[in-house]
């Protein structure tokens, strides 16, 4: 699964990460609910670890925002809050899980696996096309004239980011974001590399530059 935690302990951060990260997880961590925010805008996930006491605001803003969408992602609490009034609270605010602090590591592995069990769904095969271009989010890949692709981990984020929406158009920022949530080492000028880069694999009526505003999938795809 794709998890974000949103947690500002650096040493429980850290230590959640590397364990999460142990079962095979893509793992990504945000200490602000403004970088949280930021990463949901621009990556898909599965499962969220949401703390409650954040600097820049109480968590439970954020589960309350991402319930009034549509977003289908599982969350699991992690707070210090130990009270049955809170417990009550996060879970009629819809999260689907809560674990108080301190716990251990391997119990909050457990109850990861126990509500992805209940919770998250396979993903839909989810396939797009484009005159000789055809883009399977189920499967990692872009093929071209029924020939797959050979793209990089990031130009692949670029593409399945485009593809949520074709027609929408995704700031440099926020496809910024989605790079960062990858290897946190993307620098803030690299954008255009990849997109130049992405045109010459994909073709150039495949992406659009919106000037001033961004890119995104020609609007011409449509789902299979």
């Amino acid at each position: 699964m794709r998890i974000l935690i949103v947690e500002d302990e650096q040493d429980l951060g850290t230590a959640v990460q590397e364990r999460i990260g142990l079962e095979g997880h893509a793992v990504d961590w945000f200490m602000t609910l403004e970088n949280a925010r930021a990463a949901l805008d621009a990556v898909e996930y599965d499962f969220i670890l949401l703390d409650m006491g954040l600097p820049d605001g109480h968590g439970r803003e954020l589960l309350r925002e991402i319930r009034q969408t549509s977003r289908n992602v599982a969350i699991l609490i992690t707070t210090a809050e130990d009270q049955i009034s809170d417990r009550i609270t996060g879970l009629s605010d819809g999260a689907d899980d809560y674990i108080v602090k301190p716990y251990d590591l391997n119990e909050l592995v457990a109850r990861i696996a126990a509500v992805a069990r209940r919770y998250v769904a396979p993903r839909k095969q989810i396939i797009h096309h484009l005159d000789d271009l055809t883009i399977d989010r189920e499967n990692q890949s872009v093929s071209r004239n029924n020939q797959r692709l050979d793209l990089t981990a990031r130009e692949w984020t670029i593409m399945e980011l485009l593809s949520r929406n074709p027609g929408r158009i995704y700031s440099r920022q926020q496809i910024d974001t989605a790079l960062y949530a990858l290897d946190h080492e993307v620098d803030s000028n690299t954008v255009e590399v990849f997109i130049s880069r992405l045109r010459r694999k994909v073709g150039n009526t495949a992406i659009r530059t919106i000037r001033g505003r961004g890119y995104c999938l020609n609007d011409k795809t449509h789902n299979a």
